[in-house]
């Protein structure tokens, strides 16, 4: 039988919505849609797409170190934002965390997040650490 992990992060969405963080499933690794949240149900840097992107990706990544993985075991990401003008400020945040190891990817304008100050959502998929030659 194939042994399912959970993580979450503590936020109250969590349990609002039915989800978790991350979900592991073997070797796959799946994060949920990960909004640049501060923590206290706000907006992380509203109106800054650089620094939103770069939460997104640390909140995901703290569920990825509770698996033993980190953003280097990412191979698929998916880049939901709400406005192509600051395509060039989520392009420059994802390759700093990934030109080493870039993922296949996708950057998929959408009309709104939950909070209007939101630019960005991402979702992700990694393969664990033991699966990685």
């Amino acid at each position: 039988m194939t042994k399912i992990q959970r993580v979450t992060s503590g936020s109250p969405w969590e349990a609002k919505v039915g989800y978790c963080r991350a979900v592991q499933v073997g070797n796959q690794i799946f994060i949920s849609g990960t909004a640049p949240s501060d923590g206290q149900g706000g907006t992380f840097a509203p109106g800054d797409a650089y620094a939103q992107t770069k939460r997104c990706f640390e909140i995901m990544e703290a569920a990825l170190q509770e698996l033993g993985a980190d953003l280097s075991h990412i191979v698929r990401t998916r880049l939901y934002i709400t406005d192509f003008a600051h395509w060039e400020d989520f392009a420059r945040a994802h390759r700093e965390l990934f030109g080493a190891h870039p993922p296949a990817s996708c950057m998929v304008a959408i009309s709104g997040l939950v909070n209007p100050d939101m630019l960005i959502e991402v979702e992700a998929d990694a393969i664990a650490p033991d699966a990685v030659d």
